[in-house]
C-alpha cells in the first residue's frame, strides 16, 4: 500500500525535472546546460537505488566523463541517437540499446548528444554508502557521504 503522496503510477515525461540542473560546483556545472532529469525513483520514494529519465538537447552531455568506485550504472536508450565515451573509445548508441557500467573498473564514461534531435534515456544505478567517483579528464572527484556529494579538487582541496 503506498503512502497518500506516493503515487501508483506516473507519467514519466509528465514528472517535473529537477530544478537544479546539475549539483556539479562551477565551472563544471555550466557544462550541463541541455541536459535534464527526471528523477523517476525519488517520486516513488525509492531508496536502494535511482531512476532517471534524461533527456539530451543537440549539444548536451549526460555528465563529465567519470567512473565509479562502489556504484553500478546501466544506461537504456529509448530515444535519440548518443555518443557513449569510455576507455574503450566511443560507441554509437541507438533506440533500444543499453550499456552498464560496473563499479570499480575504473572505465570512465559519458553520453554526448551531438545529432541534431532530442535524446532520452533512463539511467538506473544503486546509492550505494562509500562511493568517490574519478573524473580523468578534469580537476575534480567526488565522495558520498550522509547521502550527498561533496566535491573536491583532484589534491583534496574542496570546491
Amino acid at each position: 500500500m503506498n503512502k497518500p503522496d506516493i503515487p501508483a503510477a506516473a507519467m514519466a515525461k509528465e514528472v517535473s525535472p529537477r530544478t537544479t540542473p546539475s549539483i556539479y560546483p562551477q565551472p563544471f556545472a555550466s557544462r550541463m546546460v541541455g541536459r535534464e532529469k527526471r528523477a523517476l525513483g525519488d517520486l516513488f520514494g525509492l531508496s536502494n537505488f535511482g531512476v532517471n529519465l534524461t533527456k539530451l538537447a543537440p549539444a548536451a552531455g549526460s555528465a563529465l566523463r567519470h567512473a565509479h568506485s562502489k556504484q553500478d550504472e546501466f544506461i537504456y536508450i529509448l530515444q535519440g541517437s548518443p555518443i557513449l565515451i569510455s576507455d574503450d573509445g566511443e560507441t554509437p548508441l541507438f533506440p533500444g540499446m543499453c550499456a552498464g557500467f560496473k563499479a570499480g573498473t575504473g572505465n570512465a564514461h559519458q553520453l554526448i548528444n551531438r545529432s541534431n534531435e532530442e535524446v532520452y534515456y533512463l539511467e538506473v544505478g544503486d546509492r550505494s554508502a562509500g562511493d568517490s567517483v574519478q573524473y580523468p579528464d578534469d580537476d575534480l572527484q567526488a565522495q558520498f557521504i550522509n547521502q550527498q556529494w561533496q566535491f573536491a579538487h583532484k589534491d583534496g582541496s574542496p570546491y
